[in-house]
């Protein structure tokens, strides 16, 4: 399922632009839904995109955070508004590839957003308390195999990348660590790993970079297929003797059920064309995250609004 997660806007931002942008869009302010805390990596990649999209198509674009739920509620606030372009989501896969698997019952039907641009990808890593008493992943397993149940690890909530990397983790490892879940706070995760409250974390490796480089926590593997270049010595799962340990997250935005495909399309061709700015570009790559991209490709139908929606699970 990890994998799967890296891949999944991938059918969908594939396509070469095709339909004429909307000219009159956008007219007034439009609201960007995050749907986590202040402070992650969805969060920046969004502000950073937000600003120069004001700048590109004329208009406010209002960052409004809306954490809880896993994710939902944000996921929610758009998926039930007017398919007119004036409200995204912007998230993680969480909404939109995993918690269908996770709730009986959601609000909204996560395969009936449109899919916008890719905004960044991140790498996951294993970090530690700085007084953790294991300095890899082999000792690690050692220790934790020798405790079990008896350190915990903090998740962004329930569902989340960081959830389901530590899942895996004691899955293949045959570990058994407590799960303590945050509500969309990954600065609140890092902080109390810091403190030594909570003893590990598979987190982003955007947000803990500055705490790793100060010797705040620790980082024992990256969750990749190869060593990231800012940490050169810092080995991958697979060289820990992991190899199906992998697990890299994305920043999406994505529009609601029926929104027009010219300005998916706009929108689209914009974000991509932010993406290539010099500054935006030294910007991510100071966050150590992976510039997203893509073209979208607006569902049959997308071209005219409807009140109408899909049906919600």
């Amino acid at each position: 399922m990890i994998r799967f997660l890296v891949i999944f806007l991938a059918g969908a931002l594939l396509a070469p632009s095709a339909a004429q942008s909307n000219p009159d869009y956008p007219s007034k302010p439009v609201r960007i839904i995050v749907n986590v805390a202040p402070g992650g990596g969805v969060d920046t990649a969004t502000r950073i995109i937000a600003d120069k999209l004001r700048a590109r198509l004329g208009q406010p674009f209002v960052v409004e955070n809306r954490p809880g739920a896993g994710g939902n509620i944000g996921a929610e606030v758009v998926f039930q508004s007017e398919g007119d372009g004036y409200a995204l989501l912007a998230s993680s896969p969480t909404p939109l590839a995993i918690n269908g698997w996770l709730y009986k019952k959601l609000n909204f039907d996560p395969a009936g957003f449109e899919p916008v641009a890719l905004m960044s990808r991140i790498p996951n890593v294993l970090v530690v308390r700085p007084d953790f008493p294991a300095k890899s992943v082999q000792e690690f397993v050692a220790v934790a195999k020798a405790n079990a149940g008896k350190f915990n690890f903090g998740s962004q909530g329930i569902g989340t990348a960081s959830h389901l990397t530590g899942e895996l983790f004691m899955t293949l490892t045959g570990t058994k660590l407590l799960h303590v879940p945050y509500k969309g706070n990954t600065s609140g995760v890092l902080t109390d790993v810091v403190a030594g409250h909570v003893d590990l974390s598979f987190i982003q490796f955007s947000a803990v970079h500055e705490l790793q480089q100060s010797g705040k926590l620790r980082v024992l593997a990256v969750a990749t297929d190869k060593r990231i270049e800012a940490l050169p010595d810092v080995p991958t799962m697979a060289e820990a003797g992991y190899p199906d340990i992998v697990s890299e997250t994305w920043n999406a935005i994505s529009a609601p059920p029926r929104t027009p495909g010219p300005i998916i399309l706009k929108l689209n061709a914009a974000i991509n064309e932010a993406l290539q700015e010099a500054d935006v570009l030294a910007r991510l790559r100071e966050l150590q995250v992976l510039v997203g991209g893509g073209d979208a490709r607006p569902r049959r139908g997308s071209s005219s609004r409807s009140s109408e929606r899909s049906g919600a699970k």
